[in-house]
């Protein structure tokens, strides 16, 4: 790598040292035939240019002078310019910011440099990371393509522009191009501007330009400067502008002007440095690059085989559709596919096409084919993406997946490179597929890079292939995790640890489990014991670290573990779930071994270890909360069981670190960003349990008070009220539960009070008291008495069989009674009455009401002993306030004891924690000090006196504690605590006030005073009491005026400025504080009572039933029984039953984590569907679906400009085509008319001696005038009598049609050469016969027979037409008439022309013209009266018809009729599309 010198030694910035540019030196002109003069003249200097593009005087002549004469001498002959010899490398003199001016819409500004065109690569990646800060790609996406403008199509256009960049954006990826604003770099940029990111360091577009090819590249010369940019180059100038929306630029400057393609070997060069990088510093993967082509020139075939054909090789992607190179490669792709060979015919056409897309000779178009064909031999690195494919996929995965595919490499390396762009996608559809090969480990060391790099979709994919947490998570990874780097969290976590151990961590500290246990101990606080701190795990843990060899320690640590559980598993019990939740002994030791919970995890090397939790994803958790990775916290939240514990889990230790970070006067978004974190988990949290709650709601409530082994054996009650988790402590869920833990078995609705007062003063009305079931008992804990009363003796006593297995079908019955019949009569109402008995005085509120009877008494007793006279020895009602602090006293202390903390310092720090305890120490505390004093003389019998006068001021006090039982004291008890604990600060301000009034004033009024400590009492004394109104007016001239000092005058001013600021300012402002306190509290003060309302609660269930001094013997019966449980070896167990916990079985567990998973999947379903449903993204999806609809419709406009085009265009054509068809009709019915006149009277005079011996009526059309014999044409005859016959087979046409062109070619010659001999001696004859027969034959227009077509009685006459082909008029018809006939014809053409008629009647309209013209005598209808054999078919009129019915003017005809119905299709389907069309847009 290139690293930067010193730039304090130069002088000189880093780039000026590091970049150079080129400058040509030396004037070898373009041209050595023009103007060869010496001196050289103005005119060379302005005509000649050299050969790097520059005029003469563009040249710069520092070093040497410009030359004489352009001419070359002999002895240097023709000179060619190169790079290396003729420039001349200087420091760059162009960088900083360029600011475009022609994007009005945002900002667009870029960072360039001038360099070298043989400047090193490793000084360019130095340039982009360090100087201009570009984070470092994962993708390299380098473009290629036409460097001119082209026009792509729309979808293609879409494809490409979204798809690049957000495969650029999704991945982190550098895109290279051209950077200049025509050809593909301005589809790059238009891209950038629609769906890049405003941020600069996102936007890594880097351009590298040939510096002569830009235009008004003198206004970027300058060192560090911001240059404003306007992109409107000269369009007649052969060099171009730099895009505006690049991030970056390249200037490479190879000495030439006005000269492209100088940049592409620097480029390739840079790009082989870029793949050298890691993707990822976790991973060992270099950076892939992909070649993306659109469009292009000839020169892209050489570029795209110098990337395929690399080693290892680049992939090429190319888009299907753009044009030209890009057409190119995608055809030959497909039709090369499957190793096929083209065909010489494809292979000929294919030729062409290249010459035709290029436009390049022959030989050049081969050697371009050639290289396209070696381009093809690396088919596996070439991807063709078709955006006009139906199935293709998404553009940007279709990229992702050519670079996988086409960089060869292996599985894990795919996996490394999809992790580092963090697309699962990807991942999913083509890497972790069936029948896939993985290296041992790797898909391990996969998912610890994902936890690593916090990629949560890849640790979610991971999981739901296979991937167990079990066997993947080890102490090693675990400490990994926690030791990875990441900056400013990794430093707070070791301020975390500190603050926990109370010492400075060294430099290069690596932090272990017991470090993070101790953490996360000292973020939950109160009695919370993580298990990594715990003995067991401490001690196994340590004979890890102390073994040499990791593979020894590890298998020592499986034996440590194992030998612990199984020592454990004898101590545990199988807990099962039944309804009164007690547990009891397993009766084997199987069971109890399968519950120790203890999971042993593998690692992927061999190494084995464990890890001291049942819950794996739970530690993960944890470690995703402390490493602050809240979505990946939020995701291992949704997995494994406990999922309610894990939300308060978190919500409390994101709370406790945000209160760190404001003790620490750290950052406060930091401290923000925690608090909205502990407020999502805190809103989990509640949200699942009111789910839960709307499901089940006594499972909901099992959810609360069920005992979690992985939480420190803690409820998630508990920890919500450690967590000081109000909402969820307030929900109805937990207020429920807190109203059956509050009334216990009793079942009170109204007056519960009075009945539990007149139960408690009449014992014998306890029996007419209601009790609850066992089943709505279910979801209550028991405290520890149930066992002390005896009802776990009775409970094991032995159960018929049948019974048994007939209570078992309900899971909820718990262990079964006995059959009661079994049992006499007077023993089970014994029991019952018992049973009652201990469920009344077992109620919490029972115990309530009855130490509060009992402390009235209290306190009435100790009133009566300190105001009367104190004897010198104790009275009986003194002895029995005496009593009653001891066992109060004694209480406090088992409280202490028996507390969940381990060490007495953290039990007593949890019991000081709260004020009433402190309170309690202070007021006991006293006493003994007043009952010390009080037993001996005077005057320390005086001082008890007064100790105990003071003391009981403490247990008055502490009556607001048993008022705030009350719903409606509870919450005023909770302001006036709120108002006492924050008015600190103005109480200060108060007094400073006050002092500095009193300590003046005392000194003005008694300068003289000798030192005592009265001065204390006169400098607060007054003052204080002004401040609630007493101004003490008759005082302030207490001394006469001789006696007075001289400054004396100023103590009235000094209480007037006093008073003004105390009594009016401070007092108001205190005033003011309260009543915010108050509003703010009257709000949420119903909550905190609620939250309050657990600590009552729990604590009168612990507390015995006996009120002091009775408790004592409660006292003595939990001694007692805790030494036998300490020597039968169940003390542990003791000691973790303490508090309002639920024991349940293995399977009770189970289905209780069945239900809560139930739950969750359920919330975040509902969730989800929420978040689909809200507005925003309904309007979202709403405008997805119109770009859709829109792009629809924008496609079939599209297709029927097509179509209308193509129509219009085949309009004109038919139009052309029938204007001909008319002109070739007319000139072939005059030829026609002309033939069959000459036949007609050669016919004539052959047979004039027999006509008046037949006397045969032939056919009008045979009685046609000639101007003599030799024009009869028999074949014409038998051709219009064919026509006649409309049933003649094809066959007879076609024998018909021989033998009457046979017949016609003999015949036409004896006409002629009877025509010859009789040319000279007959022509006044012919004559004759000719005017006959012309007055004989009458004359019809015709016109008629064009409108009418032909019909019966209808005739043709070829005197219609006289020799110069032009027409006859009838004697019954004016030419006015026939010129009318004529227009009204051509107007009906015209509208059928113009489509105002229908398609369909074209047909026959051509059908009738084709048959009045080649079949004049045939009726539209029926038989031809005209045949002369009467209908049947005829020889003549056979050979005559066929003659007609395959003329080339016919063919052409019935062509122009097939065009016609193709138009009719066509026009049908236009309509079609028009329709659909419509649709789509009203829909959208």
């Amino acid at each position: 790598m290139f690293y930067p010198q010193s730039t304090a030694m130069t002088g000189k910035s880093w780039i000026e040292e590091s970049f150079f540019r080129r400058e040509c030196v030396k004037f070898i002109p373009s041209s050595w035939d023009q103007h060869r003069c010496i001196p050289i003249c103005q005119v060379c200097q302005s005509l000649i240019r050299c050969c790097c593009g520059r005029l003469m005087g563009e040249h710069s002549w520092q070093e040497s002078f410009p030359p004489i004469s352009l001419y070359p001498s002999p002895e240097q002959g023709m000179e060619e310019w190169s790079m290396e010899a003729h420039t001349k490398a200087t420091s760059t003199n162009a960088y900083g910011i360029i600011d475009f001016q022609d994007t009005a819409t945002r900002v667009c500004r870029a960072k360039y440099v001038r360099v070298a065109v043989d400047s090193k690569p490793e000084a360019l990646l130095q340039l982009m990371l360090r100087e201009w800060q570009m984070e470092r790609p994962k993708l390299l996406l380098t473009v290629h393509g036409g460097s001119e403008n082209f026009i792509l199509p729309p979808k293609v256009k879409q494809a490409f522009s979204k798809g690049l960049i957000t495969a650029a954006i999704s991945t982190g990826a550098w895109i290279f191009t051209d950077g200049i604003n025509t050809g593909v770099s301005k589809y790059v940029g238009e891209a950038v501007k629609l769906f890049g990111g405003h941020d600069l360091r996102k936007r890594n577009t880097i351009g590298i330009t040939p510096w002569g090819m830009i235009d008004n590249n003198l206004d970027l010369i300058g060192r560090d400067v911001f240059r404003p940019y306007q992109p409107l180059g000269n369009p007649l100038s052969k060099r171009t502008c730099l895009n505006g929306f690049h991030s970056h630029f390249l200037l490479v400057d190879d000495g030439t002007l006005g000269k492209p393609g100088c940049q592409q070997g620097l480029r390739r060069k840079l790009e082989k440095q870029i793949q050298l990088l890691k993707i990822h510093p976790r991973l060992n993967q270099g950076v892939p690059v992909l070649c993306v082509v659109v469009e292009g020139s000839a020169a892209i075939v050489s570029t795209v085989l110098d990337y395929v054909s690399n080693a290892p090789p680049v992939p090429v992607f190319v888009f299907e559709g753009s044009g030209k190179a890009a057409d190119l490669f995608a055809f030959l792709h497909k039709q090369t596919a499957n190793d096929r060979q083209l065909d010489a015919d494809i292979e000929e056409d294919f030729l062409g096409r290249i010459g035709d897309v290029f436009g390049v000779e022959r030989t050049e178009a081969a050697h371009l084919y050639t290289l396209l064909q070696q381009c093809m031999d690396h088919r596996q690195s070439i991807t063709i993406f078709d955006s006009e494919a139906d199935e293709q996929m998404a553009t940007d995965a279709a990229i992702l997946t050519a670079v996988l595919k086409g960089t060869k490499a292996s599985p894990s390396e795919q996996l490394s490179m999809a992790l580092a762009w963090d697309r699962a996608d990807i991942a999913q559809k083509d890497i972790l597929v069936y029948g896939q090969h993985w290296q041992v480990g790797s898909l391990e060391q996969a998912m610890l890079d994902s936890l690593v790099m916090d990629r949560v979709s890849f640790v979610k994919l991971l999981i739901d292939n296979g991937m167990t947490m079990s066997r993947f998570l080890t102490v090693d990874r675990l400490e990994e995790l926690y030791n990875s780097p990441q900056g400013q969290t990794q430093r707070f976590l070791q301020h975390l640890v500190e603050d926990a151990k109370q010492t400075s961590l060294p430099t290069g500290y690596r932090l272990s489990l017991i470090d993070m246990g101790l953490v996360i101990e000292y973020l939950i606080g109160g009695a919370y014991r993580s298990t990594y701190t715990r003995k067991n795990f401490r001690a196994a843990y340590s004979r890890i670290q102390c073994k040499d060899s990791r593979r020894y320690s590890s298998d020592s640590f499986i034996n440590q573990r194992r030998g612990m559980s199984l020592k454990k598993s004898r101590s545990l019990q199988d807990l099962h779930f039944f309804r009164t939740a007690q547990p009891y002994k397993s009766k084997d030791q199987t069971e109890s071994t399968g519950s120790s919970h203890q999971v042993v995890l593998s690692h992927g090397l061999g190494r084995t270890t464990l890890l001291p939790c049942t819950f794996n994803s739970n530690d993960l958790f944890v470690w995703a909360v402390l490493q602050q990775r809240q979505q990946m916290a939020l995701f291992l939240w949704q997995h494994g069981e406990e999922a309610l514990a894990r939300a308060i889990v978190g919500c409390k230790l994101y709370r406790s670190m945000a209160f760190e970070v404001r003790q620490s006067n750290m950052d406060d978004n930091v401290a923000e960003r925690f608090q909205s974190y502990s407020l999502e988990f805190g809103q989990l949290a509640v949200d699942v349990l009111d789910c839960a709650f709307q499901q089940n709601e006594q499972m909901a409530m099992k959810l609360l008070t069920s005992e979690m082994e992985a939480w420190s054996h803690f409820t998630c009650l508990q920890l919500a009220v450690s967590s000081c988790h109000r909402p969820f402590v307030s929900h109805s869920c937990t207020q429920t539960l807190l109203t059956d833990l509050w009334t216990g078995p009793l079942n009170m609705r109204k007056n519960s009070f009075m009945k539990i007062i007149l139960s408690l003063l009449l014992p014998p009305a306890i029996l007419f008291l209601e009790f609850k079931s066992k089943a709505e008992m279910c979801h209550v804990p028991q405290s520890h008495e149930a066992m002390l009363f005896g009802l776990e003796s009775v409970k094991s006593l032995p159960v018929p069989e049948g019974s048994v297995q007939m209570d078992r079908q309900d899971v909820e019955r718990g262990l079964p009674f006995h059959n009661k019949s079994t049992l006499s009569t007077v023993f089970t109402q014994f029991l019952s009455w018992i049973t009652r008995l201990y469920d009344f005085y077992t109620a919490p509120v029972v115990k309530f009401w009855f130490h509060t009877m009992s402390y009235l008494g209290f306190l009435m007793l100790f009133s009566y002993v300190i105001l009367v006279k104190m004897e010198d020895q104790p009275s009986v009602q003194e002895w029995l306030v005496i009593l009653y602090i001891v066992s109060t006293a004694v209480e406090k202390t088992r409280e202490v004891l028996m507390s969940e903390p381990r060490k007495l310092r953290q039990k007593l720090k949890v019991w000081f924690s709260e004020y009433w305890n402190k309170s309690d120490f202070v007021a006991i505390l006293l006493f003994l000090v007043g009952l010390s004093m009080r037993c001996h003389a005077d005057p320390y019998r005086t001082g008890g006196h007064v100790a105990y006068s003071l003391d009981i001021i403490f247990w008055f006090i502490r009556v607001l504690d048993l008022l705030a039982v009350n719903q409606h004291a509870g919450p005023y008890l909770t302001m006036i605590t709120k108002m006492t604990s924050n008015m600190f600060f103005i109480v200060v301000m108060m007094a400073i006030v006050l002092l500095s009034f009193g300590v003046s004033r005392q000194a003005i009024l008694s300068p003289d005073h000798d030192p005592s400590w009265s001065l204390a009492r006169d400098i607060v004394f007054q003052p204080y009491w002004m401040i609630f109104g007493e101004v003490y007016a008759g005082e302030h001239e207490p001394c006469s005026d001789e006696s007075c000092p001289p400054e004396s005058f100023l103590a009235p001013l000094l209480q007037a400025v006093y008073m003004f600021f105390q009594y009016i300012i401070m007092v108001n402002i205190l005033i003011a504080f309260f009543n915010n306190i108050y509003f703010d509290m009257a709000s949420i003060s119903n909550k905190l009572w609620k939250y309050n309302r657990y600590r009552y609660i729990r604590t009168y269930q612990e507390r015995p039933w006996l009120p002091p001094p009775l408790i004592l013997l409660s006292h003595v019966a939990l001694a007692v029984r805790s030494i036998y449980r300490r020597f039968s070896g169940d003390a542990e167990q003791e000691e973790r039953r303490s508090g309002l916990k639920l024991y349940l079985g293995l399977e009770d567990r189970k289905r209780l984590y069945e239900f809560e998973e139930k739950c969750v999947e359920l919330y975040l379903h509902e969730k989800n569907e929420d978040l689909h449903s809200t507005p925003i993204n309904r309007i979202r999806a709403t405008a997805e679906r119109a770009d859709e609809m829109c792009g629809m419709v924008g496609e079939v406009s599209e297709k029927v400009d097509v179509i209308q085009d193509s129509l219009s265009e085949l309009d004109g054509q038919l139009g052309q085509l029938q204007d001909l068809s008319v002109l070739a009709v007319d000139t072939l019915t005059l030829l026609s008319a002309s033939d069959s006149r000459q036949q007609e009277e050669a016919r004539l005079a052959q047979c004039r001696h027999v006509l008046p011996a037949t006397r045969h009526i032939l056919p009008h059309s045979w009685t046609l005038p000639h101007r003599g014999a030799e024009d009869c044409d028999v074949s014409n005859v038998r051709r219009l009598e064919i026509k006649t016959c409309k049933s003649t087979p094809p066959s007879l046409l076609k024998g018909s049609a021989v033998e009457g062109s046979r017949r016609a070619s003999q015949e036409r010659h004896v006409g002629v050469r009877e025509t010859r001999a009789g040319k000279k001696g007959l022509p006044e004859a012919g004559e004759e016969t000719a005017k006959e027969d012309s007055k004989s034959v009458p004359v019809e227009d015709p016109s008629e027979n064009w409108f009418r077509g032909p019909g019966r009685g209808s005739h043709v006459s070829s005197s219609q037409f006289n020799l110069g082909g032009g027409r006859t008029k009838t004697p019954s018809e004016t030419p006015e008439s026939s010129r009318f006939r004529r227009k009204l014809q051509l107007k009906k053409e015209k509208r059928m022309l113009k489509g105002k008629r229908k398609k369909k009647k074209m047909y026959p309209t051509w059908r009738m013209k084709v048959n009045q013209v080649f079949r004049p005598g045939i009726p539209a209808t029926g038989e031809n009266p005209h045949c002369p054999l009467g209908g049947h078919v005829c020889p003549e009129s056979v050979q005559m018809g066929t003659a007609g019915l395959f003329h080339p003017a016919w063919r052409r005809l019935l062509f122009l009729v097939d065009l016609s119905a193709q138009r009719r299709d066509l026009s049908h389907l236009l309509k079609k599309r028009q329709t659909r069309s419509a649709c789509l847009t009203e829909e959208a």
